[in-house]
């Protein structure tokens, strides 16, 4: 990653803090609300917060080569109230955080591969650009038979928006199609190679209108543990709870599991 944004990355960087700017209540700063153009916060007040002056923070949103350092992305992330993966997103869009291993950094070792077989519950192992390098049977059964497909369709944001049992498979499917588009986005921020993301982002964007309307939006978001409610051949609603580790030395690697959600009943009987 280069120490200076592309010229892209600060377009990306000023439409980023725009809209985090946009959700905010002045009044939780102790500003007056009053007749406002537009919502959120104003330029000037992020910068009063922040200690950095109005026109340096609005060249920073117009996307002006100016290179802000690590202290003041840091206080504007806290003006602005970001969370763990915003702020990463922040840092990466401005050239100030250290690029993670690129993804593919090597295969997929021998003892994380006997331990997605091994697992009972539905798993597989993805990178950061979400492809699925390894599953087992359980997963297969859940989803679909990656076994039957290309390498290249192997990918969790190209099923959901072009794989159509995904949307009938997931209940609220778009929800997590946006969700998964989330950390998608802060995935290719921070990637160094983003030829690879790019690709499919060129891909998708023919192919999908969904995707190519949400492509545009600013969220991002860390794939860690959540719900998903999958709708099973047959009718019945079962409730997963997913959750992604990092396996050690691996960061360009996730073991994905999901787990069938006990009735709250259960839990505390």
């Amino acid at each position: 990653m280069s120490d200076h944004p592309s010229p892209e990355q600060r377009r990306e960087l000023g439409a980023f803090l725009s809209s985090r700017r946009a959700r905010l209540q002045p009044t939780d700063f102790g500003l007056p609300a009053g007749p406002r153009r537009t919502p959120g916060l104003r330029r000037e007040e992020v910068a009063l917060l922040a200690g950095v002056s109005v026109s340096w923070y609005t060249w920073l949103e117009q996307g002006r080569e100016i290179h802000p350092s690590a202290d003041a992305l840091r206080r504007i992330g806290d003006v602005l109230r970001l969370d763990q993966a915003e702020a990463a997103h922040l840092f990466a869009l401005a050239a100030r955080q250290p690029p993670p291993p690129p993804a593919g950094n090597g295969p997929v070792s021998d003892g994380l591969e006997q331990l997605v077989r091994a697992i009972d519950v539905p798993a597989y192992v993805r990178n950061t650009r979400l492809d699925i390098l390894v599953w087992n049977a359980a997963v297969a059964d859940l989803f679909v038979d990656y076994a039957a497909l290309q390498p290249h369709e192997r990918n969790t944001l190209r099923l959901l928006f072009l794989h159509e049992p995904f949307r009938t498979r997931i209940v609220d499917w778009a929800q997590m199609a946006r969700s998964m588009l989330s950390t998608f986005r802060a995935a290719r921020a921070q990637a160094q190679d983003k030829a690879p993301f790019d690709a499919l982002v060129a891909e998708l964007s023919d192919l999908s209108p969904e995707f190519s309307a949400w492509w545009g939006d600013t969220d991002v978001k860390i794939f860690d543990e959540g719900g998903k409610i999958l709708r099973l051949p047959g009718g019945a609603q079962v409730a997963y709870t997913y959750l992604a580790l990092t396996p050690v030395g691996r960061p360009d690697l996730s073991l994905v599991t999901y787990m069938p959600r006990e009735p709250a009943w259960e839990r505390h009987s």
